[in-house]
């Protein structure tokens, strides 16, 4: 059931009248044109919000609050959601507009960002999220980091770590799928093969999974490995494109040292 009360904390930006939407476009462009990787504010919702990264801000807020990537439907007033790599925490603010008696927990490893996460959740008075600094894994331990500036920092193995990378705690996911819910979302640049392998017959909780797929160039496609797990937990799915190279038999474009990502769809 969508949220339709106008005196909520969050509203989306984009459902304004026309001197709103010009307003919203204007700031959204400067946004976009910021230099790459300096900590911003801004105030589309509102209260003042932050970044890190305004093309990636840019980016993000057109998919979740234009584009609705994350909409679902849910059956109930109180929707379980677990967002896994909430970064800034717009995905955050759009579930909180959508179903604001929802019961969400997200998680996000980096400390700079997490911060910045748990400030815009205070700015917009949205106590009752809970936000785990913590990186969802295969078990409950602690892995090294490779923070990127923006919205693509990764887990990665201590032999690939360069000199900025740093540890952070990690919890098993398996153990947070012990209860039904509602939407699954998950955007964890690479680790996201692994941890829905790990979570095998427990995905029969999740009703509804969004999860996005990053080939890294260097590594072997597990894009198989995915599906295979979604179709024995009884998911049906459709694939959307997020990068490819227009011509891949002619040439192989990276983005990020990865050749392709993919936005998948599981419903059952």
């Amino acid at each position: 059931m969508p949220n339709n009360n106008p005196d909520l904390s969050v509203r989306n930006p984009t459902e304004q009248g026309l001197i709103g939407r010009l307003l919203l476009k204007r700031e959204l462009r400067r946004l976009k044109k910021r230099p790459r990787h300096e900590p911003f504010s801004t105030k589309i919702f509102g209260p003042e919000v932050r970044g890190v990264d305004g093309k990636s801000f840019f980016y993000s807020f057109r998919e979740i609050f234009r584009d609705h990537i994350y909409e679902f439907k849910a059956n109930t007033e109180s929707p379980r959601i677990l967002d896994i790599g909430s970064n800034v925490g717009l995905s955050l603010l759009f579930f909180k507009h959508r179903f604001p008696n929802c019961k969400l927990t997200g998680f996000e490893p980096d400390p700079t960002i997490f911060r910045i996460a748990q400030h815009n959740l205070d700015a917009l008075g949205l106590t009752d999220v809970e936000l785990i600094q913590k990186a969802a894994w295969i078990e409950a331990t602690t892995l090294s980091f490779q923070p990127e500036g923006a919205d693509a920092g990764h887990l990665t193995s201590s032999g690939s770590a360069t000199g900025d990378s740093f540890s952070v705690n990690a919890i098993d996911l398996r153990s947070f799928l012990n209860e039904p819910i509602d939407f699954l979302k998950m955007d964890i640049e690479g680790a996201e093969v692994d941890v829905l392998m790990h979570c095998g017959n427990e995905l029969s909780t999740v009703s509804n999974l969004f999860v996005e797929y990053h080939s890294h160039a260097d590594q072997p496609q597990r894009f198989n490995d995915l599906t295979g797990v979604l179709t024995e937990a009884g998911f049906r799915y459709q694939i959307h494109t997020q990068f490819a190279s227009q011509r891949p038999l002619c040439r192989q474009e990276l983005q990020l040292g990865m050749d392709l990502q993919l936005n998948v769809f599981a419903y059952r």
